[in-house]
């Protein structure tokens, strides 16, 4: 919920954005979840043709949670030809193949033409069909280009908003800078190599003091695989003063306690 009088602040954005028309919708549910489809990838532009229930309806705007802006836009046409008559280029959805001979898109595709269409300035519509049985084949005569989603075969049903929600997640991210993969550390920072040499010294050090690596022909391997165990990973500047500190406790506790290690412990025969 946007918490906002009268939902979010969305606007259309400048020049040409893709047209979402929602041919003969049977539920204004649908209407009000497509619209909040819409406002999460950033689409805005909604027509509806032929609504069943008529328009506008309340429970629209209860199911747009905030994309009241979409809905308060929305225009109303009796037909597909009249709905696309300003665009220049028309995409419709479709589940299933059709007997035509028409380029067809996946939804990522589509979403990537959709952005050159608009960078040059012309107006492309993607038609979504009503919710028992999508688009017929006379709708399917009104568009250039077709968009199959690739979902499984075994089951390939999609309500209305997820249909839309599919194609403007993809027309979000086609142009969307967030990276693929991000290591989040917050208010600190991954530890150089050179910081995390030192500690694995000081580690090494410890340990043979304590008399944890005195067997002399495991030394070698336990002590990779204590380098491996740290330096595989991205270990945070944070973290590595965490560990600096554990070190220091268990040194002065051996020290001051003046405990030895215990000759067999629990995790030795794991």
């Amino acid at each position: 919920m946007t918490g906002r009088e009268g939902g979010a602040d969305l606007a259309a954005p400048p020049g040409e954005s893709p047209v979402v028309v929602l041919v003969r919708p049977q539920m204004a549910e649908n209407i009000g979840a497509a619209a909040r489809a819409m406002a999460n990838g950033g689409l805005f532009h909604l027509r509806l043709v032929a609504p069943r229930d008529g328009w506008p309806q309340a429970v629209a705007w209860r199911m747009a949670s905030g994309a009241d802006r979409i809905l308060d836009a929305a225009e109303v046409f009796p037909d597909i030809p009249s709905a696309v008559a300003d665009c220049h280029r028309v995409m419709g959805t479709c589940p299933r193949p059709r007997h035509v001979i028409i380029e067809t898109l996946t939804a990522r595709a589509a979403a990537g033409d959709l952005r050159a269409i608009n960078a040059e300035g012309q107006r492309a519509a993607i038609l979504f069909g009503p919710e028992r049985a999508g688009l017929t084949a006379d709708d399917l005569a009104c568009c250039d280009t077709l968009i199959r989603y690739p979902l499984n075969p075994a089951h390939m049903s999609l309500n209305l908003a997820q249909a839309v929600m599919i194609l403007a997640y993809e027309w979000w991210t086609a142009e969307e800078p967030t990276p693929a993969r991000v290591f989040v550390t917050n208010e600190t920072h991954v530890a150089t190599k050179g910081s995390l040499e030192a500690f694995l010294d000081r580690l090494v050090s410890e340990l043979d003091a304590c008399g944890f690596l005195e067997t002399a022909h495991k030394r070698p391997l336990m002590v990779r695989n204590l380098r491996h165990w740290f330096l595989r990973g991205q270990v945070t500047e944070q973290e590595l003063r965490t560990l600096h500190g554990v070190v220091t406790e268990l040194a002065r506790g051996r020290m001051v306690r003046g405990r030895k290690p215990d000759p067999t412990p629990p995790w030795a025969d794991e």
